[in-house]
């Protein structure tokens, strides 16, 4: 932990107020990213105090990482450097909204829920269902990247976010893009800010392009035997005219996590030990009911040997598992390890089958999910534990790697123990962009003060 002089905090506590920061022990653990505990937690109130924290930092050299409520800190390589832990929960307002332009910009701290509450006033939402949903904050979702299982209809956050504003590391107010949906005044600089974990600037606002709320949603469940009658459906429905606005696919284990006891929808199961597709779809009643039709025909043309139709409660209990089918495989092991693969659609079920291979040579538990198009999620989930398994899932990683001959795909690490990071560097192989991606982080942030060593590469 880095010790930075108690007179450097005093002259932070002047401008911001001694209420808004604390070195108390016990809070900066709670702050704690990888096992690296910062020296302080400062809690500024608006972007102009953001800025002022940024200053100081750059002139005291100290590093900071900013943070909401801490859902997805896990993310990510240890810091090289954690000095200040910037607090960005008490930016929680609401800047502009206006529905009939189906616009919105909140502070970075506002919390998921309290949008979510906020947009259904207008009958109105965004597709923001990501893990950690009810303790999460609007500024940690994009910075961290997580996506989310409306990605099939809505797309990622980068196809709605339209502006931003920030503080970078020089501790300048900068803003990038716009209120408006189509924006040309420059470069989508608040692009870059999705997914950097906070290694680029603080983040301190968001503009978004909200979505109505739609009329009905519902949703089919097929099931299989393997997951080529699974894939067959998937890509039945890719050459269709179906555009539906969710689209899974879910391993037998990652099944019987989701839909276990416990979990509110037991009884939407359908084919115990199957691969599951899910599927959601909206509209009016005449939509809802063509894509039941059109569904139930293709799931029978396809060798499912159960389906099932969803209606409006069912459904939305189905989404919600699915929104936290990865914090839900994370509580399954202490010693979970997830990882992302993004490839070509129609690689995936190559992917699919190498990946399996390799995870049932480890002698490891594992479950699938498949969302949308390309991302696969894959979870190895050892039983307990054991000293061979860091071995095992380095083995398993780097037999990913053989793969890169064959298949065309990105691969990473969202989460796993802290301790196993460094051996087995979750960010993967090094990209053909890296260079790129330096010359980004020194302009926004010249001196290295924002989360270094969190990036790809060590940025």
């Amino acid at each position: 932990m880095s010790s930075p002089a108690t007179s450097s905090f005093s002259r932070l506590e002047g401008i911001l107020g001694a209420s808004a920061i604390s070195a108390q022990t016990s809070d900066c653990a709670q702050y704690a990213v990888d096992g690296v505990v910062p020296s302080a937690i400062v809690r500024p109130a608006s972007a102009e105090e953001v800025a002022e924290v940024v200053r100081f930092a750059a002139t005291e050299k100290l590093a900071l990482i900013p943070c909401g409520l801490r859902t997805k800190l896990a993310i990510g390589m240890p810091p090289a450097r954690y000095d200040i832990a910037l607090d960005t929960t008490r930016l929680n307002g609401v800047a502009h909204y206006d529905p009939g332009d189906l616009t919105l910009s909140v502070d970075t701290g506002m919390t998921l829920t309290a949008l979510d509450r906020l947009l259904a006033e207008k009958n109105q939402f965004l597709p923001l269902a990501v893990p950690f949903f009810e303790a999460a904050t609007v500024g940690g979702t994009v910075a961290s990247g997580v996506d989310s299982p409306l990605r099939h209809g809505y797309g990622t956050v980068r196809d709605f976010l339209i502006g931003a504003e920030f503080v970078n590391g020089a501790g300048a107010l900068t803003k990038s893009g716009g209120r408006v949906v189509k924006n040309v005044t420059g470069y989508d600089l608040h692009k870059l800010l999705i997914g950097s974990l906070g290694t680029l600037a603080v983040i301190t606002r968001l503009n978004f392009r909200t979505f109505p709320r739609p009329i009905l949603r519902r949703g089919f469940l097929a099931a299989f035997e393997n997951e080529q009658g699974a894939f067959a459906l998937r890509d039945r429905i890719f050459s269709s005219v179906l555009a539906p606005s969710l689209l899974e696919i879910l391993s037998p284990e990652a099944t019987r996590i989701l839909f276990g006891a416990g979990s509110g929808i037991s009884s939407l199961l359908v084919g115990s030990g199957s691969w599951q597709v899910c599927v959601g779809f909206e509209g009016n009643q005449e939509i809802c009911d063509r894509y039941a039709r059109e569904l139930s025909r293709m799931a029978q043309e396809t060798s499912a040997h159960d389906g099932l139709l969803l209606r409006e409660a069912q459904f939305a209990a189905l989404a919600e598992q699915l929104r936290e089918s990865i914090s839900l495989l994370l509580r399954t092991s202490p010693l979970a390890v997830v990882f992302r693969f993004n490839g070509l659609p129609g690689q995936s079920a190559a992917l699919l089958r190498a990946l399996r291979s390799f995870a049932a040579s480890s002698w490891i538990p594992s479950a699938v999910v498949l969302r949308s198009q390309g991302a696969l999620y894959l979870a190895l989930l050892p039983a307990g534990k054991d000293e061979s398994l860091p071995k095992q899932v380095a083995y398993f990683w780097k037999s990913v790697d053989s793969l890169r001959a064959k298949l065309e795909f990105h691969a990473t690490i969202p989460f796993c123990p802290s301790e196993w990071k460094r051996e087995l560097n979750v960010w993967g192989i090094s990209r053909p962009e890296f260079t790129l991606m330096q010359r980004v982080k020194s302009a926004l942030d010249p001196q290295d003060i924002f989360a270094p060593g969190r990036f790809v590469g060590g940025i």
